[in-house]
């Protein structure tokens, strides 16, 4: 199934109109979907925890429409605006995150799913961007010399294994509270203490014209109030000829059934209401979003859970979680 990958990507810029001859590929089988399995990341290790003092007890915050977290969604919508710049996300979106910042180095709690896909999700990254730069995927610090920014970061669980891999990381997030986990966290370690997180986002770096290597933007897409103008601003921050990697899920049945019902109202892995059916994207609508902001989509994965073994894989599969790999077009 994996030979499937790198023919999925023609078939989705077909779908769009994006190109009007096919696309070339020098393997039939996936470069990242065939390293995946003999690379040693840096970010297997388990995450230290936070000092006590930088953990509080955050309730859950509340959204609207259903489903819904329990609690007033007015209170938590106010602390998120004051605590936070103006952003491109949608504010039940902002006051959702900044109720469970506290959370993020918690490994069993609601970002759980994401400290488990992490190792996975470094996978693509490494090789789609070692491939791009001509960097070795072998190597320890396969990233050095490379200024990359991680909009959304969150609380750094991405941003700290790409500096250990050597890059000159810059950590955004629209949620001050996130930012703070994010810097208390990251100072725990000489090596990653040189993050540069901003409470900022991505149209405020694009005023102050900041340009990199890489934009990554990892989850942070299907909470956006506008998706395009978002991409174009991701676009904006990469440098000509850089790369752009983003993720998000797709609109699907299955989605909605393993992403929403499952994993927030069954498995309860994430907040209920964490995420809207209706703000997935499909891919074919992230291909011609990225197309038409000047980023050309080289390469698309999807994430596969085992539930016997709890680890996530690379796959051919973007029904559900996916992944897409993209470069700038030289000017």
């Amino acid at each position: 199934m994996a030979s499937k990958l790198l023919h999925r990507v023609p078939w989705l810029l077909h779908r769009v109109g994006a190109v009007s001859a096919p696309l070339k590929y020098p393997r039939t089988l996936s470069p990242t979907l065939a390293a995946f399995a003999s690379l040693r990341l840096l970010s297997d290790v388990a995450p230290r925890p936070l000092p006590v003092a930088a953990t509080g007890n955050s309730p859950p915050a509340s959204t609207s429409p259903a489903p819904q977290f329990s609690g007033s969604s007015e209170k938590f919508e106010h602390n998120a605006k004051s605590s936070s710049v103006r952003s491109s996300l949608k504010d039940p979106e902002l006051a959702k995150f900044s109720a469970i910042a506290d959370t993020w180095w918690d490994s069993e709690g609601p970002f759980k799913p994401l400290h488990l896909m992490n190792p996975t999700r470094l996978a693509f990254i490494r090789s789609t961007l070692c491939r791009h730069f001509g960097k070795d995927p072998s190597s320890a610090r396969p990233f050095e010399g490379m200024k990359i920014v991680d909009v959304g970061c969150g609380g750094g669980i991405l941003s700290e294994p790409l500096a250990r891999m050597g890059a000159s990381v810059t950590g955004v997030d629209a949620v001050d509270k996130n930012i703070k986990i994010a810097r208390i966290h990251a100072d725990l370690d000489p090596v990653t203490s040189t993050i540069e997180y901003c409470c900022t986002t991505a149209e405020k770096l694009v005023e102050e014209q900041r340009k990199f290597d890489a934009v990554i933007s990892l989850e942070v897409i299907e909470h956006v109030a506008d998706p395009a103008e978002f991409c174009k601003s991701l676009s904006a921050l990469t440098i000509p000829e850089g790369a752009l990697v983003i993720s998000t899920i797709n609109r699907s049945m299955r989605a909605y059934a393993t992403a929403i019902v499952a994993a927030e109202y069954l498995l309860h892995w994430l907040p209920k209401g964490t995420h809207q059916w209706s703000s997935f994207l499909i891919p074919e609508e992230l291909v011609l979003i990225l197309q038409r902001s000047s980023i050309c989509v080289k390469e698309m994965a999807g994430f596969v859970h085992n539930p016997l073994t709890g680890r996530w894989s690379l796959s051919d599969d973007i029904s559900v979680n996916f992944i897409a790999f993209g470069t700038k077009k030289g000017q």
